[in-house]
């Protein structure tokens, strides 16, 4: 089944291109059959492009999924057209009375910043809080993660000196758990981000389940032990070119950033990078959806 998303969205020419199967709300409609709800609540600044690398994920699925855009505020984005963002978004106050299956909270360019100094912190630690009490499973990608250990667990933030941007290899624990059906004992996952998530501390500070990590990048993957949220470090999400652009981009800031670890081909930024991770991300969005959003939400929201 197709993941449903707005009316036109560009996403659904971008995927439709890709012969990846998607249903718009039209269409939808006219389908017999509960979708899951998921909530999508997209804090990068390109928005577009999260929008078209989350979907592509979130589609290599049988399940049928409708999609709501959420913004954290309704400031400019210099990224994203403002037109696009009051075309395809909700505002928290449209949908804080609803409840849904699942929800995604993405990553942000913010973690060099406390969480005192992102403009929005208050609002999004309502959000956070509303989620654990209104969405059945919430995935938290890479800043948010930092962002929800803090709501949930009191954790400050922690800042690593360098950059970690590149592909690593992560191992996945021995437990058995639904989340990582299928993966193998190692693969690879995309990193960039300043704050670092050691094993040591999550596991003095926190109840979750490490179902992977590494000595290089701490925590990859971990759940609560209810399965409402699920904690992603890295970005599985990620295209092919993404770590590309963030480098140059760097490099044209004259950040001096370190080349991306085993990410271009001999270790030359002129070469073009290749995806190594397609298989591990698609299957971890899929058993997201599959186990821990589809098998224990209620067929009714609202009881």
């Amino acid at each position: 089944m197709p993941i449903n998303i707005p009316n036109g969205l560009p996403a659904a020419s971008v995927l439709s291109a890709e012969e990846v199967f998607v249903m718009t709300e039209d269409r939808a409609a006219h389908q017999d059959i509960r979708p899951l709800e998921l909530l999508f609540l997209n804090l990068m600044p390109k928005k577009i492009n999260t929008e078209i690398q989350f979907m592509r994920r979130l589609s290599n699925s049988p399940l049928q999924v409708n999609i709501t855009l959420l913004r954290v505020d309704d400031h400019e984005c210099r990224n994203t057209p403002m037109q696009h963002l009051n075309t395809f978004y909700k505002d928290f106050d449209d949908v804080k009375d609803k409840r849904f299956d699942g929800m995604i909270i993405t990553g942000a360019p913010l973690d060099q910043k406390q969480f005192s100094d992102v403009t929005y912190w208050d609002k999004l630690q309502t959000i956070i809080r509303w989620s654990a009490q209104n969405v059945t499973s919430t995935l938290f990608s890479c800043w948010g993660v930092a962002a929800a250990l803090n709501v949930f667990y009191d954790m400050d933030i922690v800042f690593r000196e360098d950059k970690l941007s590149g592909i690593y290899s992560v191992k996945r624990s021995h437990d058995y758990d639904t989340l990582i059906r299928g993966f193998d004992d190692n693969f690879l996952a995309p990193f960039s981000r300043f704050c670092d998530f050691p094993t040591r501390l999550i596991k003095q500070a926190t109840d979750l389940k490490i179902l992977a990590a590494s000595e290089e990048t701490g925590l990859y993957l971990g759940v609560s032990p209810d399965r409402r949220q699920v904690y992603v470090t890295g970005h599985p999400e990620y295209d092919a070119e993404t770590l590309a652009d963030e480098y140059r981009r760097d490099v044209k800031a004259a950040k001096n950033p370190h080349i991306p670890v085993n990410y271009f081909p001999n270790n030359d930024p002129t070469e073009d990078p290749f995806c190594k991770w397609r298989s591990h991300s698609s299957l971890l969005f899929a058993n997201w959806l599959n186990y821990y959003v589809y098998q224990l939400t209620p067929y009714d929201l609202y009881k």
